[in-house]
């Protein structure tokens, strides 16, 4: 009887190895998966590459690539940002009279209009500048894009893909 207890005990601790095998070799997978995302996010916007030399602290150096790229994108999408006002601004001044100091502390409100008002008139405006401000945006893209790659993690695509 004992032999048959220890005989189910054994099953039970192999089909409880065989499960962590399974799910550490799926964590496996998905560390390779998410190491390569970083790397070709890293590539395409020409961020330093990770170190895979952190061997001892391979779950740490994910964290500290993503913190890092996750900082040096915000920096470039603030950079575009910037870039992309003055721009406008330029395309402003190229070939229309108005005060640049006055452009530049934003949308000019009606004084004698309500804050509803003058708020509906903003998004009138804003709705109305859409397709001529994408024609603008799109003349600038190659100054504050990186080329697109077309390929996510894995070299497929089907990773990364942005539905």
């Amino acid at each position: 009887m004992a032999f048959s207890g220890l005989k189910d005990e054994l099953l039970a601790a192999q089909v409880e190895a065989r499960n962590a095998k399974a799910q550490l070799e799926a964590e496996v997978a998905l560390n390779r998966r998410v190491r390569m995302a970083i790397s070709d996010l890293s590539t395409s916007w020409e961020v330093e590459p990770m170190d895979e030399s952190r061997e001892g602290a391979r779950g740490d150096a994910l964290v500290d690539q993503l913190c890092y790229l996750g900082a040096t994108l915000r920096d470039r999408v603030r950079d575009a940002l910037h870039i992309g006002v003055k721009r406008a601004m330029a395309v402003v001044c190229s070939g229309f009279s108005y005060d640049m100091e006055v452009v530049s502390h934003g949308f000019v409100t009606d004084i004698s209009k309500t804050d509803a008002e003058n708020e509906e008139r903003l998004h009138a405006l804003i709705d109305d500048a859409k397709a001529p401000g994408e024609r603008l945006a799109k003349l600038f893209e190659p100054e504050v894009l990186p080329p697109e790659t077309g390929l996510g993690a894995g070299g497929g695509g089907e990773d990364c893909a942005m539905d």
